[in-house]
């Protein structure tokens, strides 16, 4: 096959070579991305005059098609096509011949490509704040049904204090909140135009660049041809936010695996989103949480691979540039089967609250309560610590609990104590009295919800224009 590019060449390119290079059997992602892009040049080519009004609808015609071949599956690939681009100008030509390549006016494969990569994360980016928001409607319902169910809160992996199961299931959801703001925030720099940089330097054609951001609903255009062809901040931005997703699956998924575990069992996954083993007829393996926590090394890898493969280009685009599209799709992929699993995953599992409470029962979590009771009463928290710490000694030697002690014991360790020591002990009302902003106390935890209910709403609205957008750049572009 005769390459668009090989005026200039005396060989044909060896078939080693073309396998090595060829980058379309993983960017044929991006054929839909490749055609709007197109389409939209296309009609502003023809608006400016570079390309008459009978050729612009020509080419637009010949496009259309391509773009129901590609969608109804009926383009095959081969190396020797190298890329999205070239496959779909060749596709293009089979239809209306050479008019084909007046289709590249005015435009490069590298800022065609940047052109597509912006188009695909926008629309990607919705997606998974959709996902996001779907997970934490599962995880905020599973903490209202268990509005009052008590377990240990844990500071190295250590029984610390009593805690609303929902206050802890309420703190993941603070976190994907965040994920949510992060991929919303990146949105501006993700929705700007680099078609029109062509190869790096711009074009003498009299093109119409703000036309084309417009037909396409971008914010902006790059003012730097040079850096709208090289630029791969936006990957990296938003392969930087997808690993933090996956660390915040990754922790949630840790917890799940132990807590799941007959050594704690705080809760069990629904049979469903288990397996079991090959030789062993009792087990039930949560397999999902362990592979979401293994697959967040891949998303990792992903992110240094491409800062490591960006940090030593010289200014413009490099073919090295190429490797950006593998990591983005895996991540892409690994992130948004790990939130829709998920979502099934949290909606299903069982809570065993008496468990949670039995393991608040032991290990002394209510010591720091009886600190801050003779603090109340007038002892240095310093002295009062020091006091505990020795009731705890004496409780852990004897075996006892501290709400058995009695009085007298009590009164053995400090004269500050009292017969209201007894009321402070109480686990619930522990927790309810950890009501400053933001504690573990019942009513905290209903402001907590009001605050995610609020956020969900507007992640709603937020992803309702986004969507609206983006469906009238197609509407416009391809179903009109």
């Amino acid at each position: 096959m005769d390459k668009h590019w090989s005026g200039r060449f005396t060989k044909a390119t060896s078939t080693e070579v073309e396998a090595f290079t060829a980058s379309i059997f993983f960017d044929c992602a991006l054929a839909e991305e490749d055609i709007l892009g197109s389409l939209a040049h296309v009609q502003m080519l023809g608006n400016v005059g570079i390309l008459t009004a009978a050729e612009a609808q020509e080419i637009r015609k010949g496009l259309f098609q391509v773009f129901e071949r590609f969608f109804q599956r009926k383009v095959s690939m081969s190396a020797a096509d190298e890329d999205i681009h070239m496959k779909v100008e060749t596709e293009l030509k089979l239809l209306i011949g050479p008019l084909a390549g007046k289709l590249h006016t005015a435009r490069s494969r590298n800022d065609q490509i940047a052109l597509d990569l912006h188009l695909y994360l926008r629309s990607k980016v919705v997606a998974l704040v959709e996902l996001l928001k779907e997970v934490n409607q599962v995880l905020l319902a599973k903490a209202k049904e268990n509005g009052r169910v008590i377990m240990p809160g844990y500071t190295h992996l250590q029984r610390a204090q009593p805690i609303l199961f929902a206050h802890h299931l309420l703190a993941y959801v603070a976190m994907f909140q965040r994920d949510i703001e992060r991929l919303q925030d990146s949105w501006p720099r993700l929705n700007q135009l680099a078609l029109g940089a062509c190869a790096l330097a711009g074009t003498g054609f009299p093109i119409d660049r703000q036309m084309v951001a417009d037909l396409l609903k971008f914010d902006g255009l790059y003012e730097n041809s040079i850096d709208a062809v090289s630029d791969r901040d936006f990957c990296v931005e938003f392969l930087a936010n997808a690993a933090l997703i996956m660390t915040h699956l990754s922790r949630l998924s840790e917890e799940i695996v132990l807590w799941c575990s007959q050594e704690f069992a705080f809760i069990e996954l629904d049979d469903a989103y288990c397996s079991g083993s090959s030789i062993m007829p009792q087990k039930k393996n949560p397999d999902i949480p362990e592979l979401v926590r293994g697959k967040t090394g891949r998303v990792y890898g992903s992110l240094l691979a491409t800062l490591t493969m960006l940090k030593g280009l010289p200014l413009a685009y490099n073919k090295d540039m190429q490797e950006d599209k593998e990591a983005l799709f895996d991540t892409m992929k690994t992130v948004e089967g790990s939130l829709s699993i998920y979502k099934g995953l949290i909606n299903t599992l069982s809570v065993h609250q008496e468990k949670m409470l039995q393991a608040t029962q032991e290990g002394l979590l209510n010591a720091t309560e009886l600190a801050d009771y003779l603090a109340s009463k007038g002892l240095p928290f310093r002295e009062a610590h020091t006091v505990v710490g020795k009731i705890v000694r004496y409780c852990l030697d004897e075996h006892q609990k501290l709400e058995a002690l009695t009085l007298d014991q009590f009164k053995s360790f400090s004269p500050l104590f009292s017969g209201d020591v007894f009321a402070v002990l109480d686990l619930e009302k522990i927790v309810n009295t950890r009501n400053s902003r933001g504690g573990t106390s019942s009513a905290q935890a209903e402001n907590q919800y009001k605050i995610a209910t609020i956020n969900l709403e507007k992640t709603t609205a937020w992803i309702s224009e986004k969507q609206k957008l983006l469906q009238e750049v197609k509407t416009n572009l391809i179903l009109q």
